[in-house]
């Protein structure tokens, strides 16, 4: 019997709709400040061969690792999969996890002896071992460095929690509280994803379930090569950089893709991207398909469904050994860096295709960790993921202050970092003349300031753009590069590199972050008067910048600024 359009619709607005209750759910439980507050966490739907039919993008990368994840446990434990079971993993080489901090969480649903899905989820951990509090150091240079290695393993057999996986997780963990509050977190999101699947069955029967996962595939998979085959044949080509691995600090790193577009056939090849890094900015070949997955999103339809119909449309081309390719046991921490700049070099050659939604380089991705003991002894690790800026985009100006392309986290508020780390945040603001100029301008990015409070930490930075800024087009200016600086304005300055390890901080230190600017769009000249003068009254661009960078007659700016100042 043909499936039934409204029913199957209706389905797949259900699918939808459980994910935002999972996802809603694993934030309100978080015990950490990175799942609680900066919602470093996706939850999915995947169908029993390990295709994404229920989603709600959070972290978009996700949605390519978690299937390697189902076929990770497939490979591990066929035959050995029961109702109840929880499986964790966190191996970037084995089970395809986006990095060694993030923990999987997959939970199989039956339906009698039946598989029907697995309810999953991704989850950074505030720290998992490994060289540096927080786990992921700018500085590791192979996998062993980066924390405990778990592949699939079973956290719950058929019900019953595993001592010895709960007891090995504990040992190896300076946060071990928090990383079991957020397992369990996760468990507790797959079990409600799985209840609310058996309703569904219950009320519309196994076999239309089953067909609705097919239907909703092959219709995103019919529309998208539709949409491919009316755009220009051709080849189109887009490159993007990194400052460094964190080790070879003078040595940028090239990342570009070649798109091979036919019919309704489209071919991303990374093959000339660089080679692997000593440093972790390897990144594996699952998560580039999951950045090619975002982009082709990005210009097609905001709504198009991110599910296993869009991924059979994507073909891609590695050349092993490189940083898209690394071999086994090449670091891969500062991954999110690597995934950002082929995002930005895949969205720059499809700039040929659809023209109309062009973009500028953006203000840089990572994490900030601070580590260490209290004044009672006990350890805290401070992770934090704080916005930058996008790069202006065809017909607006960038947005300021905010997780970029992949990395759609949240910058925690200061008033719960004041409470929960001891340290004090002494500025938080958007950067004047960060945002590079154009015709529409660069979003502003932000710097934020720390004094110290514990008697010693250390310091990690998984950052980005302190020497390759984020790049302006069609004329546009590139962005203000970022900086990391201890003490700054004393004796006692010390400017560090965007990705390191370990750097020892002491009572009293002050940090100041800041992150890079977006870039611009267009000619400077060609800004409008009235967004120029409004940008100078906020604050966004000084007059300084506005005379030299955008051509403001002085006079007739400095008349404008002395009237409003007399009435304000």
């Amino acid at each position: 019997m043909a499936l039934d359009p409204i029913t199957a619709q209706v389905i797949q607005n259900r699918l939808s709709g459980i994910v935002q209750e999972m996802q809603t759910n694993i934030f309100r439980t978080g015990y950490s400040t990175i799942v609680r507050e900066s919602q470093d966490a996706s939850c999915m739907i995947l169908d029993a061969n390990g295709a994404v039919v229920g989603e709600h993008v959070i972290l978009p990368l996700h949605i390519a690792a978690l299937p390697e994840v189902v076929r990770a446990i497939y490979a591990a434990y066929q035959g050995r999969i029961y109702p109840g079971d929880a499986f964790i993993t966190n191996h970037p080489y084995i089970a395809g996890v986006t990095h060694s901090i993030d923990m999987a969480v997959a939970v199989p649903v039956f339906v009698g002896e039946r598989l029907l899905a697995f309810c999953a989820s991704i989850a950074h951990k505030s720290d998992l071992g490994g060289m540096v509090p927080g786990t992921g150091s700018g500085n590791a240079r192979e996998l062993f460095q980066e924390g405990i290695q778990y592949p699939p393993v079973k956290f719950i057999d058929r019900g019953e929690v595993v001592p010895e996986v709960e007891a090995i997780l504990r040992a190896n963990s300076r946060t071990p509280d928090l990383i079991l509050g957020d397992i369990r977190g996760q468990v507790g999101t797959a079990r409600l994803g799985e209840e609310r699947l058996h309703d569904m069955v219950a009320r519309y029967g196994l076999d239309t379930v089953l067909d609705t996962f097919a239907d909703l595939q092959d219709k995103t998979e019919k529309r998208v090569r539709r949409v491919i085959a009316g755009w220009e044949d051709g080849i189109f080509e887009g490159e993007a950089w990194v400052d460094n691995d964190g080790i070879e600090l003078d040595r940028p790193i090239r990342y570009h893709v070649r798109i091979e577009k036919t019919g309704e056939r489209i071919l991303f090849d990374f093959s000339q991207s660089a080679d692997q890094t000593l440093g972790p900015l390897n990144v594996r070949p699952p998560l580039v398909r999951g950045c090619c997955y975002y982009a082709m999103v990005a210009m097609i339809d905001p709504e198009l469904g991110n599910n296993g119909g869009l991924a059979r449309c994507i073909e891609t081309r590695f050349r092993p050994g490189s940083v898209l390719d690394p071999v086994f046991p090449a670091p891969t921490n500062t991954y999110m860096a690597s995934a950002t700049a082929v995002a930005e070099a895949v969205l720059q050659a499809m700039n040929g295709l659809i023209p109309q939604k062009k973009v500028a380089g953006m203000g840089g991705v990572g994490g900030m960790v601070i580590g260490g003991q209290r004044d009672d002894g006990s350890s805290y690790v401070q992770y934090e993921l704080i916005g930058a800026a996008y790069g202006a985009r065809s017909g607006k100006d960038g947005v300021s202050g905010v997780s970029v392309l992949l990395d759609n986290a949240k910058t925690a508020p200061i008033e719960v970092i004041e409470t929960e780390f001891p340290v004090q945040v002494r500025r938080f603001e958007l950067i004047a003349d960060s945002g590079g100029a154009g015709r529409h301008r660069g979003g502003l990015a932000v710097r934020r300031e720390y004094n110290i409070l514990a008697p010693r930490a250390q310091l990690t930075l998984r950052g980005g753009k302190h020497t390759q800024p984020a790049f302006g087009i069609e004329g546009g200016s590139p962005g203000r590069l970022g900086a990391c600086i201890i003490n700054p304005g004393t004796e006692n300055e010390q400017s560090l590199p965007s990705r390191f390890g370990g750097v020892a901080l002491l009572r009293g230190d002050i940090l100041r972050l800041e992150k890079a600017g977006g870039g611009g769009l267009g000619s400077p000249k060609d800004r409008p008067w009235e967004q120029l003068v409004e940008d100078v009254l906020n604050g966004y661009v000084s007059y300084e910048s506005a005379v030299s960078d955008y051509g403001a007659d002085p006079d007739k700016l400095g008349e404008v600024l002395r009237d409003w100042r007399g009435t304000n």
